[in-house]
């Protein structure tokens, strides 16, 4: 086998770890929180960030409202909005900052995080948890968080299909209607 597919193979077995630690019910209420917001916020920094807005591109590719904070564009939160936090420590300052924030306005608050006892996690209101393995194994072939990264990216994707697109009866050529288009 190549180094390439053992390394696949590796982050794929990782990744299928972490999510399976994501309950059926946290995975629901998320659904039922994204499904029943007026305006859904999302947030993350570094590849944390890249992964949050890949999630947030494919909302808007189902026709919900959605924001990325700090695009120059971005309204500001008002109560009763959605904000969805991603940040592997729970520690990074501008997400928890944002978390904080948020809270006073009255925002609900969601965090993707592995750590939590972080100060992210104990801002948040719902906390969906992505746990690495902590081992010199992981830190030497995933290093620097990609498991969470690898992870969250794979749970976002698999609650497009089925959990939001089949309640919101949209279907790949709804979203390609949508999709954004470069002339």
């Amino acid at each position: 086998m190549s180094k390439t597919m053992d390394a696949f193979e590796y982050l794929a077995e990782q990744c299928k770890t972490a999510i399976a630690g994501i309950s059926r019910e946290d995975r629901s209420g998320l659904t039922e929180l994204i499904l029943s917001a007026n305006r859904i916020f999302i947030f993350g920094v570094g590849r944390s960030g890249l992964i949050a807005q890949t999630f947030a591109v494919r909302m808007v590719q189902m026709g919900l409202h959605v924001n990325f904070i700090g695009d120059m564009t971005t309204p500001i939160l008002e109560k009763n909005d959605l904000l969805i936090l991603v940040s592997n420590t729970g520690k990074t300052m501008s997400v928890v900052k944002t978390a904080k924030i948020a809270k006073k306005i009255g925002c609900h608050v969601v965090s993707i995080t592995s750590d939590p006892k972080s100060n992210l996690a104990k801002t948040s209101d719902t906390v969906l948890l992505i746990k690495q393995v902590d081992s010199e194994e992981v830190h030497r072939r995933a290093p620097l968080g990609t498991v969470f990264e690898d992870a969250t990216l794979m749970f976002f994707d698999c609650l497009v299909v089925p959990e939001l697109m089949d309640r919101l009866n949209i279907t790949e050529k709804n979203m390609r209607a949508r999709h954004a288009i470069w002339v």
